[in-house]
Order: structure tokens, then sequence, then C-alpha cells
């Protein structure tokens, strides 16, 4: 039930990683063109958006893309992180306002299922990533980082449950992989229901109720 006395971000992720996603350093230009490029590609997709319909989206020429960011890719890519860094720091930050684990689970999926529209344009995104990840390698490093950052969170939860006697689990990283397929596969599932927006809140519970059950959580009002 342990993880060794690592937590899962130090068994699993290179050194510094985290850091370097979280960090990105960017110009208020850069932000207004990323934010732009985050709407186009959940829209239309990254392979039916050109560089120009995102220059007209953003009021800007090509060339202005070209020179902060000096290629399609490297401007997917940087959209790609950008919202994945600040969906890291989103389900970060819910768990660090609580101190009960099943407080901690129940918050992390609230701001995981934060709005329809937000969640939708977010994981169209992230297909499209992952899309990526399967031909481009560096587009497989950052999918790879995000996806060992959020596992990494998910566990730090499962064991601090664990530990308090909250959460009964065979194997935290297990876990931490399992809670991940849960969340993901439901939005999967989401996004293909004709009545996406009015059946959020329902998939949110289904979640809720899926992650208690599966860590065998002790009830709300136990000791």
């Amino acid at each position: 039930m342990s993880t060794g006395g690592l937590s899962f971000e130090e068994k699993h992720l290179p050194a510094a990683v985290t850091e370097e996603l979280l960090s990105q350093d960017l110009s208020t230009k850069q932000i207004h063109l990323i934010r732009t490029t985050y709407r186009a590609i959940s829209e239309k997709g990254s392979h039916r958006v050109s560089l120009q319909e995102i220059a007209d989206r953003a009021g800007v020429s090509k060339g202005i893309i070209l020179y902060h960011f000096t290629t399609k890719d490297r401007l997917m890519l940087q959209t790609m992180e950008w919202v994945l860094r600040l969906n890291a720091e989103r389900i970060r930050k819910a768990i660090a306002t609580e101190t009960n684990p099943r407080q901690k689970v129940l918050a992390m999926i609230e701001v995981i299922f934060r709005n329809a529209d937000a969640n939708r344009r977010f994981y169209l995104t992230y297909l499209d990533l992952l899309d990526h990840a399967a031909r481009v390698a560096e587009f497989g490093k950052l999918s790879a980082t995000f996806r060992s950052i959020v596992n990494a969170l998910y566990a730090d939860v499962i064991q601090s449950g664990v530990s308090e006697g909250v959460f009964v689990v065979e194997s935290v990283d297990e876990a931490a992989y399992t809670l991940r397929a849960i969340v993901d596969g439901l939005f999967l599932q989401w996004l293909q229901e004709t009545n996406w927006k009015s059946l959020h809140p329902r998939y949110r519970e289904i979640c809720e109720r899926s992650v208690l059950t599966y860590l065998r959580a002790a009830p709300a009002d136990s000791p």
C-alpha cells in the first residue's frame, strides 16, 4: 500500500520536469496567440486550422506568429503545454485547500469537472495532443509528462487517505493510474453525448461515486 517512502512524482518523473512544464515564460503577445490557437484547435482540430486563420482570429499577421513560434508545430506544442500547465495547477490548488483525504478527492473532481464548455474545449484539445503524440516525439514527451504529473497528484491524495485509514487500495501507484482511467474514460463517453452540456453534472456525480467506491472510502461521517 505504500510507495516505498517516495512520492509518485519523485519515483516517476525526470528531475525538474514538473518545474519545466509549470514555468513557461511567455509574453503578453504570446499568451494572446496561444489563447486564440487553443480556441481554434478545440473548435476545428489542429489539422484543420491554418496559421493564417489563427492570425486572422488574433488580429495579427501570419509573420507575427512565425516570429514568436517559428513553426506551426511549435505553436501547437506551446499551446498544448500552456493548457496542460493550467489544468495541472488547478488540480494542485484544489487539493491544497483541503486537509481531509475524502474532501481532497471531491475537490479534485470538482475542479476537473469545472464546467461543460471548458471541459469540452480541453478534452478535444487533449485528444488532438494524443494524436500528435503517437507520431511526433516532442508531443509524446509533453503528453507523458502531463500524465505523470497528474498521476503524481492523484497518488499523493490516495497515499494521504491510505495513511489516515480513509482509503483501502493494494497499490497507490496502480490506484492513481486507475483514477486517471476513470476520469478520462468518463470524459470520453461524455464527449460523445448529443446533450453533453445538460449531462455534465450527471457525469460528475458518476465520477465522484466511482472514484470513492474504487478507493473503498470510509463514509463521510466516520471518525
